[in-house]
């Protein structure tokens, strides 16, 4: 089994750097797909509410026979729960996980023209004294938002996660988060499955790796947390053997090559909601 190594979070606690991603895996999958998963090795498992498969994911989490503890389960609050009823959306998630707790809960987007994710923080944070959720960060917030978060708070969320991938390589989000003391999280750390760039099956070669493995790997190398999805137990167990090899000086330098401005995936956290 994979020994995976760990981040620290600004509040204390630690959290793997590479765990399985829950994103269109359906309800029925989850049970099986999440306990394969956790056999396998991975301790971070994230879901969000938006995914529709919160109840299979706490299924696959107690059917592992894993040890709650050693679990670092993430989930998120979708949009249109911010403000009021944010309390209310947590419990509703926690009831569906089956757990007496979550790790890490996330504002899914920061749906700024909405202006609810400083009370909806507010609301996080009172679940985080109450002992119900261990720790407590954002999700696709630029800096800007965290700003403001923070500056009407003074609580800085401990995780930031964001769409970051060899073509979106977001360095002044990175930088910027790191200067706050948050940690980066990677969601779609592949591309959502573009991975046939010359360069990146050069390196697969050489190290005879596959070429996920190669950027998994090259996230790791520059200091973030992946959670990569796959149905495969195959690739399960492929995305986590990444820590029995490192990759050069040149070789990362030539990933950082293939960073696109317009690289972008996923939807404008500035516009989004």
């Amino acid at each position: 089994m994979a020994s995976i190594p760990t981040l620290a979070l600004n509040d204390g606690r630690q959290i793997p750097q590479i765990g399985y991603g829950c994103w269109q895996i359906a309800e029925a999958q989850a049970p099986t797909l999440v306990t394969q998963a956790i056999m396998a090795g991975y301790r971070l498992i994230d879901t969000a509410a938006a995914y529709g498969n919160e109840a299979g994911v706490g299924r696959g989490i107690r059917e592992s026979g894993v040890p709650r503890d050693e679990i670092f389960l993430t989930t998120k609050l979708w949009n249109d729960r911010q403000g009021p009823d944010a309390a209310k959306a947590f419990e509703e998630s926690r009831k569906k996980l089956g757990l007496d707790y979550v790790d890490l809960y996330l504002i899914h987007w920061p749906c700024p023209q909405r202006r609810l994710f400083v009370q909806t923080w507010k609301a996080m944070i009172a679940l985080r004294d109450e002992g119900k959720i261990k720790s407590i960060g954002v999700s696709n917030f630029t800096d800007e938002h965290l700003a403001t978060l923070i500056g009407e708070t003074g609580v800085t969320p401990a995780v930031n996660q964001i769409e970051l991938h060899p073509s979106f390589q977001r360095r002044e989000a990175r930088g910027s988060n790191a200067a706050r003391g948050i940690v980066t999280e990677a969601w779609s750390p592949l591309g959502q499955g573009k991975l046939n760039d010359p360069a990146i099956a050069a390196i697969a070669k050489a190290h005879g790796k596959s070429p996920a493995q190669i950027v998994l790997r090259w996230h790791a190398q520059i200091g973030d947390v992946a959670i990569p999805k796959t149905s495969s137990l195959q690739r399960i167990l492929e995305n986590i053997s990444i820590f029995d090899f490192a990759l050069s000086e040149d070789e990362m330098t030539k990933i950082e090559t293939l960073d696109d401005p317009n690289g972008r995936i996923g939807p404008d956290p500035a516009t989004f909601c």
